[in-house]
């Protein structure tokens, strides 16, 4: 028999394999699942607008921290990525017609596979070099997007018809509350199926190139087909955020994913954790929460601070940089190492292992 905690002891296989092993633990999500359906009835449309982005974000989160994180191989093309995915979705349906759920489906495999296209250097890069080839495949991809005509009719941009359920258009009154139980249903089968990845054969390959690719080989896992599955998985989930960005904003250009959208996905799974799915969900709420927590703290001390107001970008922008170098220095796990120590400490009180 295994023990997990302290008290904590398995008899079966199938207990060892349980996500929740605890009660607590089973407690604890189902506060989450409660919190998640009284959710949109608590917050006003400002705020489940914000919450919506949240969700999108978790969803690319958690597909760049599968590459960074648990394989090891470092992409700052996240933003070309999302953009294959909306303007892939977002052709479908306006010139092709398809159903939504199908355009979105497509837009998950395409973006994979450019994915896995972009992921070639992998193959022979590390570190450095590598970050370099992903920031190259970001320019490659919005070059296109800029400049291929066909894709924008010239206009730059491309506007995405309002969503429809069940033939009728969803008014603007409801159009919040609509999209969050959509967001929300997305966004926790991604995290569910990130999880489940990891029991398996393929999941545990990416965590072995990741710890040392070349005792990965030793012991038979293919790195070549690895490395290429992992751009590929990242890439699927990429891609599907950039089609949810793109028919929930209803407008798709450029301008939404340079590389400062890169950077802010990369700070996400920073902040969050490494290696981690929770980490994802935890780094892409607080990176995204940021931004209107830091405009209401601007508002509130404008009558003393009036700086703040007036500066907000450049506010927001430096609080950005900062939180990122903060985390680097005493926390380089993340937010999901202080919520395993909080549960630890409490767990093991009054004892101070």
């Amino acid at each position: 028999m295994a023990a997990t905690a302290t008290g904590v002891y398995h008899g079966s296989y199938a207990s060892e394999l349980r996500l929740r092993h605890t009660g607590a633990e089973r407690f604890r999500l189902l506060l989450i699942a409660l919190a998640l359906l009284a959710l949109p009835w608590t917050v006003d449309t400002y705020w489940l607008g914000i919450v919506n982005t949240i969700a999108i974000a978790v969803i690319g989160a958690v597909g760049l921290n599968i590459l960074v994180g648990f394989t090891g191989q470092i992409s700052l093309g996240q933003g070309g990525f999302l953009a294959v995915g909306a303007f892939t979705s977002a052709l479908l349906v306006q010139r092709g017609g398809l159903p939504l759920p199908l355009a979105m489906i497509a837009a998950v495999l395409v973006t994979a596979g450019v994915g896995a296209f972009f992921g070639l250097p992998a193959l022979r890069l590390k570190g450095l070099y590598l970050a370099i080839a992903t920031i190259a495949s970001q320019e490659i991809i919005i070059f296109v997007v800029r400049r291929w005509t066909w894709l924008t009719d010239g206009q730059g941009f491309l506007d995405v018809d309002r969503l429809t359920l069940f033939g009728l258009r969803v008014p603007r009154t409801s159009f919040e509350f609509v999209w969050y139980w959509i967001l929300a249903g997305l966004a926790v089968l991604a995290v569910l199926s990130a999880r489940n990845l990891f029991r398996t054969a393929l999941g545990r390959s990416f965590m072995a190139v990741r710890d040392q690719d070349i005792a990965a080989s030793a012991i038979g896992v293919n790195l070549t087909r690895t490395k290429l599955f992992a751009f590929a998985v990242s890439s699927g989930y990429v891609g599907l955020a950039g089609a949810l960005i793109a028919h929930y904003t209803e407008t798709v250009t450029w301008e939404r994913f340079t590389i400062d959208v890169s950077i802010q996905y990369l700070a996400m799974i920073i902040v969050g954790g490494l290696g981690s799915i929770a980490g994802a969900v935890y780094g892409a709420a607080f990176i995204m929460l940021l931004p209107p927590l830091l405009a209401e703290l601007a508002g509130s001390v404008r009558g003393w601070a009036p700086f703040l107001a007036d500066q907000l970008p450049a506010f927001q922008a430096a609080t950005f940089g900062l939180v990122i170098v903060l985390f680097l220095l005493f926390e380089p796990r993340g937010l999901d190492r202080i919520w395993r120590r909080a549960k630890d400490y409490f767990r093991y009180w009054p004892f101070r292992y």
